[in-house]
């Protein structure tokens, strides 16, 4: 399988750097690295009404679309489980 390249959004990134915690912080970088190999991994979940998925890291979430055709995996947004879907 052909390995995806990982785009984050610079808004993501910043919210990435405000996570708190160091390990989880390290965590979702993981996370996220290993989307480039599977960017749809067991426990990933479509969203309804929109073209993009979301993956769970501990109390964190990381919603991102991927493009198939060009072989790429774009995070759009990472935060918070109970703040991530606001607004």
């Amino acid at each position: 399988m052909a390995k995806y390249k990982i785009l984050i959004k610079s808004s993501a990134a910043k919210e990435i750097e405000r996570i708190p915690a160091r390990t989880d912080r390290r965590w979702v970088v993981e996370r996220i690295r290993r989307l480039g190999d599977d960017p749809r991994p067991r426990g990933c979940e479509k969203l309804s009404g929109q073209d993009r998925y979301r993956v769970r890291q501990g109390n964190y979430r990381i919603i991102y679309s991927i493009n198939d055709n060009r072989l790429i995996v774009h995070v759009v947004k990472v935060g918070d489980r109970k703040d991530i879907y606001r607004n």
